[in-house]
């Protein structure tokens, strides 16, 4: 349990992530575009820092990445002082960023001109899941790739699941925000009409929660939701980025989503209420003005 590890990325998810892979005895090596962050995680967890995404990865077995979107991805992995300039042959590249299926199928293909492994892996779980240790990973790539990272994803996991090939894992990851997308705007359309209608809308959820209307979203938003407390969670323009992937992908594939396209647009609207950075449990705020 001493696999030497290259993380970049210390965000409100690479952090704990990357802290829970100290914790169990590997030799972490971080990288942080903000220095004070990559500090903060030393003076926490036992490991060090990199001056480059490159030097993160120089020496590293498995190195892992965890940034916002595709660009963040390029400017990691690409150039000069980037991961590929420096990842050893023989090393696996994992990146937990949710991006497109493209760039992950791209980055296989860089990852092998180098003699290295690649597994796309987008997570989900939200930071309250990368704090306590409990992120789904839904992974793309070689079984032979994935059977050297599992136990070690397993670190700040309760599920990884290898999807089928490369760029499998970011596919996944879509059909995950498409169901949420609704999920949650059934739940906002709910609670609103409870309130409407003059109903006690927490006890309302308390009876429908034991029924078939049950979710992790009712279970784990409504109380916020009702109080109108939506600086937590998942951010919605971090959302809007995930759906965006998955609208793209459905022209390709021929997929209609009709319910994903106009929650986009209620996301939109709730951007519009300067709400960029509130949960995704959100789209009530819209309803109720």
């Amino acid at each position: 349990m001493n696999t030497k590890i290259g993380f970049v990325g210390l965000g409100v998810m690479g952090y704990p992530m990357a802290g829970w892979l100290s914790k169990a005895g590997h030799a972490v090596t971080v990288y942080n575009r903000t220095v004070t962050v990559a500090e903060k995680w030393k003076a926490e967890f036992v490991g060090d820092i990199a001056n480059t995404p490159g030097e993160a990865a120089e020496n590293a077995d498995i190195v892992f990445i965890c940034v916002g979107n595709d660009n963040d991805v390029l400017a990691v992995t690409m150039g000069g002082e980037g991961i590929l300039s420096m990842i050893k042959p023989g090393s696996i590249l994992v990146d937990h960023t949710t991006t497109s299926a493209n760039l992950a199928r791209n980055l296989g293909h860089e990852a092998m001109q180098r003699q290295c492994g690649f597994i796309d892996a987008p997570v989900s779980g939200g930071q309250q899941g990368a704090e306590g240790g409990q992120l789904t990973v839904m992974c793309g790539g070689s079984e032979n790739d994935f059977s050297k990272i599992e136990s070690v994803v397993g670190c700040f996991s309760k599920a990884v699941t290898l999807m089928g090939p490369t760029g499998s894992g970011q596919l996944c990851k879509m059909v995950n925000q498409i169901c949420i997308a609704g999920l949650v705007q059934g739940l906002a359309e709910g609670l609103n009409f409870a309130q409407r209608a003059g109903l006690d809308a927490h006890q309302v959820v308390d009876v429908i929660s034991k029924g078939a209307a049950q979710s992790w979203q009712m279970e784990n938003r409504y109380k916020t939701m009702l109080s109108g407390d939506y600086e937590h969670g998942f951010a919605v323009e971090w959302m809007r980025k995930d759906l965006s992937f998955a609208l793209q992908e459905a022209k390709t594939n021929g997929s209609a989503l009709p319910i994903a396209q106009l929650v986009d647009q209620y996301y939109a609207e709730v951007e519009a209420l300067g709400g960029s950075r509130w949960d995704t449990s959100s789209l009530l705020a819209r309803l109720q003005l």
